[in-house]
């Protein structure tokens, strides 16, 4: 449903959203088991499209720009790889009056848009500690299965 690249944007995402600290590349690529090159790249976009803060130096790493209250899934899919909508025929054989494959892909990526759209970052959060969204997210003695 969404590309490899939006996944791992929004688990470095959730990851930073916990954290207190700036996180470096490598710290956040343990975690939530991304390539560190691939992440490298990742953090990029989400540097550019503001949702990241990143600061060189001895204690830099990058830090979540944006409240994970307000921080939805949907702006962070779209800073790295935009949910395909169908506005208009893609063959250019129906103009605006979109053939039924493509009038339910469209609607598909409409439902698809107001869900990510309605979650934020805080509510991936929201979950006990065991099941945080991420693969190895740190787990705390006492919260263990």
């Amino acid at each position: 449903m969404i590309s490899q690249t939006a996944e791992y944007a929004l688990r470095a995402i959730v990851y930073l959203a916990d954290q207190e600290m700036p996180q470096t590349n490598a710290q956040i690529a343990e975690v939530a088991q991304i390539p560190v090159g691939y992440l490298a790249k990742v953090m990029q976009m989400l540097s550019r499209a503001g949702l990241v803060n990143a600061q060189r130096g001895l204690r830099g790493g990058f830090t979540l720009a944006h409240d994970p209250q307000v921080l939805t899934v949907l702006t962070v899919v779209n800073a790295v790889d935009p949910i395909r909508r169908f506005h208009e025929c893609p063959l250019g054989l129906h103009g605006i009056n979109l053939c039924p494959l493509h009038r339910s892909l469209d609607d598909a990526g409409q439902k698809v848009e107001q869900a990510f759209g309605d979650t934020t970052i805080a509510d991936l959060l929201s979950v006990p500690q065991r099941r945080k969204p991420l693969c190895r997210f740190p787990i705390a003695p006492d919260e263990k299965r």
